[in-house]
C-alpha cells in the first residue's frame, strides 16, 4: 500500500472516530426551545430522548439535546443552561449516552470524561476521567465504559480497557484490558461482549470480540469475527449482531451474526451496516459502503427480522425522504410507538438533522440539532 493510501486512510480512521486530544475556548451555545414540534402526550411512558452531537472536532461543540414527548417540544443545547459553571461546554466529542437509574451519562471521548448529569434536569452530578473513551453499557448497579487509551491517532498505542463504574459511588472501581481499540459493548447474561477494532493500525486491524465474565471479571476469552469491528447489539434470541468496518479499500463491510452459545459465527449479511438497532425481532440498520479512494459512500436503510436471520424487502424509509439525508448517523427506535428517528450529520461542520417517522416508513418531523448528532438515550416515566 503506498503513503499517500496508507495517509488517506488514517485521516479517515480520525475522522470516522471523531476524535481529537486537543481542546479550544470557544463559547458555548445557549439553550433554545422549539415549542409544539408534535403532539404532546402528557402521560407517555417514555418521557423524552436525549441526543448526544458529537461536535466537530477540538472544537469543545459536544451538545446534549432532548426530545420532550410529553410536551411536544424540542430542547437543544440543555447542558450550558443547567451547567454555567463549566467554561467550555460538555466538551469535545460526544461519542456516547446512557440512561440508568436516575442518571444521564455521557461519554466525551476528546475530552476523556464521563459526564453524569441528573436525567431530569440534566445538571452535572460528577465527572469520572477515562482516558480516550468510546461506549457505555451497564447491569446490575455498574456502568461499563469501553477506553482505546493512549494518545488519539497513535498507532503504538497500547491495549485498550473496560472500565467497571459503581453506579452509586460514582467512581471506577475495577479495569481490565481487552483488545486494542474497542468499541461497542453488550450484556447478555454474566458476560460482556466488546468488540475489538484496531482502529488506529490500518493494515494491522483487530479481529476478534472480547467476552468478560462480570462476575470474575476476567476475560474469558476472545471470538475470531472480521477486522475493525465497531457496532455490537444483542437480540433476545441469545445472538449477538457486530458490524466489520472493513479495510475501506479492498476488504468490504459486514454484518455477522454470533451465538452466545456457541460463539461461532452463524451467519453473515453481505451489508456495509454503519449503525444497528434491535427491537423485539425486527434490526432496523442503514447501510454506507465508503470508499476511501473515490471518497463516496452508497446508503441504503434495510431490515433483518432476527428471529429468522432474514434481510426482509420491507425499508424504514418509505416515503424518499433518505434522500434528503447527506451522511446518516445517529438511529433509535421508540420501544412504543416503534417510531424511527434517524439523523443526519449532512457535512460534520454544520448543524445536523434528526427525522422522525412512523411505522410505516413515512415523515412525521424533523428538527435541526446539534453538530453531527449522534447517540440516543430514552428516558422512561
Amino acid at each position: 500500500m503506498n503513503t499517500k493510501i496508507s495517509g488517506r486512510i488514517l485521516l479517515f480512521i480520525f475522522l470516522s472516530t471523531a476524535s481529537i486530544g486537543c481542546r479550544k475556548d470557544t463559547q458555548v451555545a445557549p439553550e433554545e426551545l422549539i415549542n409544539t414540534l408534535f403532539p404532546a402526550e402528557p402521560n407517555a411512558s417514555v418521557r423524552g430522548l436525549y441526543l448526544v452531537n458529537e461536535g466537530n472536532m477540538s472544537m469543545n461543540k459536544a451538545s446534549l439535546d432532548y426530545v420532550d414527548f410529553t410536551t411536544g417540544s424540542y430542547r437543544r443545547n440543555i447542558y450550558n443552561q443547567a451547567n454555567p459553571q463549566v467554561t467550555k461546554g460538555l466538551g469535545d466529542v460526544g461519542n456516547d449516552v446512557g440512561v440508568y437509574g436516575s442518571k444521564l451519562y455521557v461519554v466525551v471521548n476528546g475530552s476523556n470524561k464521563v459526564e453524569v448529569l441528573n436525567v431530569k434536569t440534566g445538571k452535572r452530578i460528577q465527572q469520572i476521567d477515562i482516558i480516550n473513551c468510546r461506549y457505555i453499557t451497564f447491569s446490575k448497579g455498574k456502568a461499563y465504559v469501553s477506553a482505546y487509551l493512549g494518545q488519539i491517532g497513535d498507532q503504538k498505542a497500547p491495549n485498550g480497557i473496560v472500565a467497571e463504574i459503581d453506579t452509586t459511588l460514582l467512581k471506577e472501581t475495577k479495569r481490565i484490558e481487552v483488545g486494542r481499540q474497542p468499541e461497542e459493548m453488550v450484556v447478555v447474561g454474566d458476560n460482556l461482549y466488546i468488540a475489538n477494532s484496531g482502529g488506529y493500525t490500518p493494515g494491522n486491524y483487530e479481529n476478534t470480540i472480547s467476552i468478560i465474565n462480570l462476575t470474575t471479571f476476567k476475560e474469558t476469552k476472545r471470538i475470531p469475527v472480521a477486522i475493525n469491528l465497531h457496532r455490537l447489539k444483542a437480540d433476545r434470541y441469545g445472538d449477538l449482531y457486530v458490524t466489520s468496518r472493513g479495510d475501506y479499500l479492498n476488504i468490504p463491510s459486514k454484518l455477522y451474526v454470533i451465538s452466545t452459545q456457541t460463539d461461532q459465527i452463524k451467519k453473515v449479511f453481505d451489508v456495509a451496516a454503519g449503525n444497528i438497532v434491535i427491537d423485539d425481532d425486527l434490526a432496523y440498520l442503514y447501510s454506507s459502503a465508503f470508499n476511501i479512494v473515490t471518497g463516496e459512500s452508497i446508503v441504503s436503510y434495510d431490515m433483518i427480522n432476527v428471529k429468522d436471520e432474514i434481510l426482509i424487502s420491507r425499508k424504514f424509509i418509505t416515503d424518499g425522504t433518505d434522500k434528503l439525508i447527506k451522511i446518516p448517523y445517529g438511529l433509535a427506535v421508540h420501544p412504543t410507538t416503534k417510531d424511527v428517528f434517524v439523523t443526519d450529520a449532512t457535512d460534520h461542520i454544520t448543524p445536523g438533522v434528526l427525522y422522525c417517522f412512523d411505522s410505516t416508513g413515512k415523515k412525521k418531523w424533523s428538527v435541526e440539532t446539534g453538530d453531527i448528532p449522534a447517540q440516543f438515550a430514552f428516558v422512561y416515566k
